[in-house]
């Protein structure tokens, strides 16, 4: 993972703490992506391990749903996740 994977993941981790800390049984967390191309099929990169990361902290990913944009500056996917406490 890289570097701007590897801070997205720690964002994502001290979120998924905080939420923690709080008492809170839900935590809803958009990861961005840029995309080359959404016409081709591959892996995410980077998405896979921040999802990792919040369930290393003892979070289920429940739900997820996606949405892609594509603007002048290229082509995004942005994936919402609920995540549960177990």
């Amino acid at each position: 993972m890289g570097f701007i994977n590897n801070a997205k993941a720690k964002g994502a981790t001290d979120e998924a703490r905080k939420a923690y800390t709080e008492g809170r049984s839900v935590l809803v967390y958009k990861f961005i992506e840029a995309n080359k191309t959404s016409m081709t099929t591959a892996p995410m990169t980077g998405v896979g391990e921040q999802i990792e990361a919040v369930e290393a902290e003892g979070w289920t990913l429940a739900n997820m749903a996606a949405a892609e944009s594509k603007t002048l500056g290229g082509e995004r996917v942005a994936l919402v996740c609920l995540f549960r406490r177990r």
